[in-house]
């Protein structure tokens, strides 16, 4: 630890292992208390409205006999809690999804369990490596950012968050060559900035999705079941090619190995995701070693470790 510019330094970070993660949100990070609806088709052989958490979603989304989307209004209706709503600037508290998470933090901190990748984003975050959020919502990317703010400062400690600044510096001093730094705010913010935030269902996603060569003609072809599996994958991609890109511009990789972790709660998006991951990543970047966590059963606290591609040890419950 250096002081430099004023400011603590941890220019150790330059020796450290470059290992960055890819986290779902809900039920991984946090049981959001957002709920899907559906209809259940009851013994009498009636459809009637139900509402469910995406965790019973995740088990039931393949039982077409007993549960579908509503009739009226299809999977829009269904996940329409699942999206942000008008909003200005001012309102932006508002939201949905930083509502829900505010909710989901106040019951962790009253005693509650938190989602099994809880504390890798917290050492993530600590430890200043960069990341990417990926989930099936649909809201904008500055709003998961947001939430992501929320976590940073409602979870981290001041001893933790200062930790986390001198982190940060490290790595700006030690691969972007900065000698003078911003205020704390500027920091995280930059920081914010150099991660990734994929809500797969929302318009500015589908969007690019639909835009690119390769995955749009396979999404408009995909059946609707697999189509957030598909834009997933697409995330996925998206945010390792910014890791190459971002190692290429600083000569940060210098040689070494780089490892990616996945962690997700739906069985169904992660048999995809590992597939992808073989078959098509792991062949175009071939020094990167890929590590995909299972989170779905609530008995394993951190999940269980699928080694899709590579020898490279990546604990993500440490």
């Amino acid at each position: 630890m250096e002081l430099i510019d004023g400011k603590m330094v941890n220019t150790e970070v330059a020796g450290r292992d470059f290992k960055y993660y890819i986290f779902d949100w809900d039920d991984n990070i946090l049981h959001m208390p957002t709920l899907i609806h559906l209809e259940k088709k009851g013994k009498d052989g009636v459809w009637r409205p139900v509402r469910v958490s995406t965790g019973t979603f995740a088990l039931v989304r393949s039982d077409v006999e007993h549960y579908r989307m509503p009739s009226v209004g299809g999977r829009d209706a269904a996940f329409r809690d699942f999206q942000d709503g008008p909003t200005k600037d001012a309102d932006a508290d508002d939201l949905s999804f930083i509502r829900d998470t505010r909710k989901a933090l106040a019951r962790i901190a009253a005693g509650e369990s938190a989602g099994p990748s809880f504390e890798t984003l917290r050492k993530t975050l600590r430890e200043g490596r960069i990341f990417a959020i990926v989930t099936a919502r649909g809201h904008a990317a500055t709003t998961i950012r947001r939430a992501v703010r929320l976590f940073i400062d409602e979870v981290m400690t001041p001893a933790e968050r200062e930790e986390m600044l001198a982190n940060l510096r490290g790595y700006r001093y030690c691969f972007d060559k900065v000698r003078s730094f911003g205020t704390d705010e500027e920091e995280i913010d930059y920081f914010l900035s150099m991660c990734r935030y994929h809500a797969v269902t929302s318009p500015d996603f589908k969007e690019r999705l639909t835009d690119d060569a390769d995955f749009g003609a396979r999404f408009a072809e995909a059946p609707s079941a697999q189509k957030p599996e598909l834009a997933k994958e697409f995330a996925i991609r998206d945010f390792v090619e910014h890791l190459f890109r971002t190692m290429q511009r600083t000569g940060g990789i210098g040689g070494r190995q780089v490892a990616v972790g996945f962690s997700d709660d739906d069985p169904g998006n992660l048999s995809a995701v590992s597939d992808y991951i073989r078959d098509e990543l792991s062949r175009r970047f071939s020094s990167f070693k890929f590590v995909v966590y299972d989170t779905s059963d609530p008995a394993l606290s951190n999940g269980r470790k699928i080694q899709v591609a590579g020898q490279l040890e990546l604990n993500l419950g440490v």
